[in-house]
């Protein structure tokens, strides 16, 4: 497992190579001059012990100054070098992450929390930012640091570097005792992040319901045991933290006593010089701070790697709907507005307890270009999951839904997309100007485009009236707009992309009969070309369409026109009649 994360590292690394060359290669020249300057002192005392003279003292200083500049200077540009290699290293699994998101199934997003994507691809990467950042920049430093200075301590006395060293095994054996607790606790912590994410998230976006049914209390508990898991898990990790960081920093300054204990007797046997010692010293000294900030580079790469795995945990994810290796591109131009259904079937994912209900049950119908269709029936039907099998928004069978006789699994998915313009349910709204969201499947389309497209969705007199106009800013998800605004707003931006195909998913149910119908006889009048899908509960408005299809339990029990339906003692009489009974009520 680490093997791959190191592997995964190297990925990461591998498109800014040159930088983290550099940067590495400047730290082995920095630790050099460290190596280079105690011993220069050392001459520098052995010399002046014997013959001391005011100009070499200077010569010796100007020495010593000019080479800790050059060293600090280089030692800046690693540092410089090494953590751009981690900012670089962010932005791209930023873009890495949000250009995958984007290719999953909207299935996918109905697992997985916002909260903890979010999470994932702002803390994650900030850490893993971290990891390729401070912990490299810091190992390299500490193995250029032992790589470099042992050998010359060991040159000038083997013993003496031996004692002073003795104690660092002991550093290693209790890192590697609090690895695993330390990874377990930095997990815990990213989890307890993660579920607080989404509930600030989710919170956010359903304040108004939080409001009306007044459970701001309820909320604040809710807030508070999160927060409290949160500071539990991450008092838990300060604690591991706190014990095993100044044991390491303990034993990193014994070995300096352990110098001076023992060395000042080998000074006085003249074992070694004055000199020597001095730079003994110094090469302790050098080694004690790297050693110390081995505790802060194991939290970096504890936390780097968990981040890792929860990174890659979504990298790896396989998009169920994609293009075949030899998909049939069919150019817009070129699309008709044929639909076609044979025997189609389709059931949601269930677990392993729970038996399989077809959702779409061999349904069989045929749509021709430019006819509009009405598709009705009770709540769970399957008239939403038909429409999201359509354009490829659920993972069909082969040989089941055809667009002008092309299968559609056999078709390039941003094809099959561009040919068909979907409202959904729910009427998404960015928060920008009501223009922006009009023309957001055309963001070049010049203002006449966009106001045809509003009278067509019967918005543009509504949209006049606002403060703005077609400048006016709509807030998060439309929320100054009513719900029929909303999806208003949202048919006038599917009806500019101008497809052949328009499936319209309920997507005027917020809005009156009288406007719902005006609507569709304008889609019907004004749209010879293009094929309309309409699934809506409002029989006066699906009544208008040149045919109906009806819907129960996953299939298709009636079709025919408003006229012939009526006629027949079937679902659609019960359903028209219940809609006549609740129009008079109302």
């Amino acid at each position: 497992m680490a093997r791959a994360r190191l592997k995964k590292l190297g990925v990461y690394l591998r498109p800014h190579w040159r930088s983290a060359t550099l940067g590495v290669g400047a730290l082995l020249v920095v630790n050099g001059l460290g190596v280079y300057i105690p011993l220069l002192i050392r001459d520098g005392i052995d010399e002046l012990g014997v013959a001391f003279t005011f100009d070499r003292v200077l010569i010796y200083a100007g020495i010593v100054v000019a080479l800790a500049s050059v060293m600090w200077i280089v030692r800046m540009a690693s540092r410089v070098l090494l953590f751009g290699v981690g900012r670089q290293v962010e932005f791209d699994l930023k873009q890495r992450i949000f250009n995958h998101l984007l290719h999953l199934e909207p299935g996918y997003f109905g697992v997985h929390t916002i909260g903890d994507l979010i999470n994932r691809a702002t803390s994650d990467v900030d850490n893993i930012r971290r990891l390729l950042g401070f912990a490299v920049l810091s190992l390299a430093n500490t193995i250029f640091a032992y790589g470099l200075t042992l050998p010359a301590m060991m040159r000038i006395n083997l013993r003496l570097s031996l004692l002073a060293i003795s104690v660092y095994p002991f550093m290693l054996i209790l890192v590697n005792m609090f690895s695993n607790k330390l990874r377990s606790q930095q997990l815990a912590v990213q989890e307890e992040l993660s579920t607080m994410s989404e509930m600030i998230q989710e919170d956010m976006s359903g304040m108004a319901l939080i409001k009306i049914y007044a459970q701001e209390e309820n909320e604040r508990r809710a807030f508070r045991q999160l927060n409290r898991q949160l500071l539990d898990a991450n008092l838990e990790l300060a604690l591991t933290r706190n014990i095993l960081f100044p044991i390491l920093q303990v034993l990193a300054g014994a070995s300096g006593l352990i110098l001076l204990w023992f060395g000042g007797g080998a000074i006085e046997q003249g074992v070694i010089s004055v000199g020597d010692f001095i730079a003994l010293l110094l090469f302790v000294e050098r080694l004690a701070f790297p050693t110390a900030l081995l505790g802060f580079t194991i939290t970096a790469y504890q936390r780097g790697e968990v981040s890792i795995d929860r990174v890659e945990a979504i990298l790896t994810v396989e998009s169920k709907i994609q293009d075949k290796p030899n998909a049939i591109s069919l150019p817009l131009s070129q699309v008709k507005g044929r639909l076609t259904a044979q025997d189609l079937c389709f059931s949601y994912p269930t677990t392993a307890s729970e038996a399989s209900v077809l959702a779409l049950d061999h349904v069989n119908f045929e749509i021709a270009p430019g006819e509009t269709v009405a598709i009705v029936g009770a709540i769970g039907s399957g008239k939403s999951t038909l429409a999201n099998a359509l354009p490829r928004l659920l993972e069909i069978s082969p040989g089941q839904l055809f667009v002008d006789g092309y299968d559609i699994t056999t078709l390039r998915i941003e094809d099959l997309r561009s040919a068909i313009a979907y409202v959904p349910q729910e009427s998404f709204l960015f928060s920008t100007s009501i223009k922006n969201n009009i023309r957001y499947g055309s963001p070049h389309a010049d203002q006449s485009a966009i106001e045809l497209a509003a009278i067509q969705a019967q918005m543009h007199d509504e949209i006049l009236n606002f403060p703005q106009q077609y400048e006016t800013i709509v807030g998060e998800r439309g929320i100054t707009l009513s719900g029929g605004q909303r999806q208003r707003t949202a048919l006038a931006r599917a009806l500019l992309v101008d497809s052949p195909i328009l499936i319209l998913d309920d997507a005027l149910s917020s809005v009156d009969n009288q406007t719902a119908t005006k609507i569709l006889r304008n889609l019907s009048e004004g749209t010879a070309k293009k094929t309309v899908v309409f699934i809506s509960h409002q029989l006066s408005a699906a009544a208008l369409t040149d045919r109906i299809l009806v819907m129960d339990r996953g299939h298709i029990v009636q079709s025919g026109t408003h006229a012939q339906l009526i006629d027949q003692d079937g679902l659609y009489r019960s359903l028209w009649s219940q809609n006549k009974l609740e129009e008079a009520l109302k």
